[in-house]
């Protein structure tokens, strides 16, 4: 494997590394992608959920019993999915996120896409169902697709991009396990309950590949993209703070002078 460098360098042969967040993010807003990948300039993180880390690793330890045994799990039987935990030596690979993953040389951009998939499953014709887990705590759990952030259904749609790309043949529609915290028991007693639904989606990753080309020809410029090109119908909160917080500054220091 060719090394990868970790900031855009136009001068540069080598592949550039891209997670699939980082080609959420320009898909979210191309501006606050550029600072980041060319400019090296971040958007300050948010804390992490450690509690939904937790319901992450204990759905994937849960998964893997059943994956062991051949066996298909409870969940699955109850919303009629005909298939089995994907029992293949790459899984704990492709779960990888930081440092592995399942990634794919787009040669034309030479850009290389990667991300850290938390389920797989296979149907008996040996179809391969992407899976996420996703965790949250409100008064009325996810239900349906309607339901879901359009960043979820980006992700799902990358990892099938990715599944194809390594010539696995994926079946179009992925699954959420998604779990929901409940706030309504009497007392608290050391443990949080969960209802567990699995919600069905049929991805669609004809746009992962013109965004590629679209995100290197951003990459490759020298002029950062405008202010308020977030992709979705709003500006970006990000850039507009940064706009409004810059002017302010600007003239904050003419008033000093």
């Amino acid at each position: 494997m060719a090394s990868y460098r970790s900031a855009f360098d136009p001068a540069s042969a080598a592949p550039y590394k891209l997670s699939r967040s980082k080609l959420d993010l320009f898909s979210e807003c191309p501006r606050c992608a550029y600072l980041d990948m060319r400019l090296n300039v971040k958007r300050p993180s948010g804390p992490s959920f450690t509690l939904n880390n937790a319901v992450d690793e204990l759905f994937k330890r849960e998964f893997d019993i059943h994956r062991a045994a051949g066996s298909t799990h409870p969940l699955m039987k109850h919303y009629g999915v005909d298939a089995v935990p994907l029992d293949d030596p790459r899984m704990e690979e492709w779960r990888d996120a930081l440092r592995r993953g399942i990634g794919y040389l787009h040669t034309p951009t030479n850009l290389y896409l990667r991300g850290g998939i938390d389920d797989v499953w296979k149907t008996p014709s040996g179809e391969l169902i992407i899976v996420d887990y996703k965790a949250t705590s409100k008064k009325e759990g996810p239900q349906s697709v309607d339901d879901l952030y359009d960043s979820y259904k980006r992700q799902m749609e990358i990892y099938q991009w990715l599944f194809r790309r390594n010539d696995f043949a994926v079946s179009s529609t992925g699954y959420f396990v998604y779990a929901n915290g409940k706030s309504d028991a009497e007392a608290f007693d050391g443990k949080l309950e969960f209802d567990v639904v699995l919600i069905p989606y049929t991805g669609n990753d004809a746009w992962v590949e013109p965004a590629l080309y679209r995100l290197k020809e951003m990459l490759v410029s020298d002029d950062i993209p405008p202010v308020g090109t977030a992709f979705g119908g709003g500006p970006c909160d990000f850039c507009t703070y940064r706009e409004a917080a810059g002017k302010a500054l600007q003239l904050q220091h003419k008033k000093k002078k």
